[in-house]
């Protein structure tokens, strides 16, 4: 079976390994239910930083940037089903159950769902689906258990009514905080345009009456101080923080840290302090 798998595609999916994993950077476009089955998931955020184990059921909220850990049980295996609550068929169900969001969701974007009686039920009885990959889950099927989720969670915690159906466009965020909290995150600028309720051009636009300089120039930059200090005061090890700053290979962060810098990540004893540009960067 590969891993993920989709059972309903583009809505449910199976993951199943037997290594500790890390994922780069991922992009969460719509409300998310995952439901652990066995092993260990942490979620990383600029918010939050939530971890749940099996037999646990979390709910990420739509439009966020963030980091995964994966870690299976010991001596055994990670499995988690994750359900993605597409607008579409959120706007479908509204329409169908006559849902609407009375006001906006003010509270925390992830959300460990309360271990009810029908949250369990609800959870048992996805996982035989999941664990054959499908073949006994026709389309309608799907669509039925993703419509019985939303009830339950409904049901057990009303005041997501607000979370799940605000189908308002992301409104204009503060720029300047969001990609000071999130600039880690490789992600296209496109993304960061769509996560902060600009187009392209706004962004860009917005961008430099802000900071002074383009995105991408910007972007390379602030990683590479955050480089500096973790390696300089925090004995940090190049290999273990190029990734987490958004570089896709060490290779590519050593010639970029060189050419700011002037000298290689590796070196040890160095007065970086004095190759902190004069103009600092916000």
């Amino acid at each position: 079976m590969e891993s993920p798998a989709e059972i309903l595609p583009g809505v449910i999916f199976y993951s199943y390994l037997s290594s500790q994993k890390k994922e780069k950077a991922c992009v969460w476009n719509h409300h998310t239910l995952v439901l652990q089955v066995s092993g260990q998931m942490v979620v990383e955020t600029a918010e939050q930083h939530v971890k749940i184990s099996a037999g646990e059921v979390l709910l990420i909220h739509k439009n966020q940037l963030g980091t995964l850990n994966k870690t299976p049980e010991p001596n055994g295996y990670y499995e988690t089903i994750v359900i993605s609550l597409q607008e579409n068929l959120m706007r479908q169900i509204a329409l169908e159950e006559k849902i609407e969001a009375q006001g906006k969701y003010i509270g925390l974007p992830n959300i460990c769902l309360p271990n009810n009686a029908f949250i369990k039920g609800y959870f048992q009885s996805v996982i035989p689906y999941a664990r054959s990959a499908g073949d006994e889950m026709t389309d309608e099927m799907g669509l039925l258990k993703v419509k019985e989720g939303i009830k339950l969670i409904l049901f057990a915690v009303p005041a997501l009514r607000n979370f799940l159906f605000d189908f308002s466009e992301p409104h204009k965020i503060d720029l300047e905080k969001f990609m000071l909290s999130n600039f880690h995150f490789n992600v296209p600028i496109e993304k960061f345009a769509q996560l902060t309720g600009r187009s392209l051009s706004g962004y860009k636009r917005d961008f430099q009456k802000t900071f002074g300089m383009p995105p991408r120039r910007w972007l390379q930059d602030k990683r590479l101080i955050e480089a500096w200090h973790l390696i300089e005061r925090k004995n940090k090890k190049p290999s273990a923080i190029y990734l987490d700053l958004g570089f896709e290979t060490l290779s590519h962060f050593s010639n970029a840290f060189k050419k700011k810098f002037g000298k290689a990540p590796t070196v040890i004893g160095w007065k970086a302090d004095k190759m902190i540009p004069s103009k600092a960067i916000r």
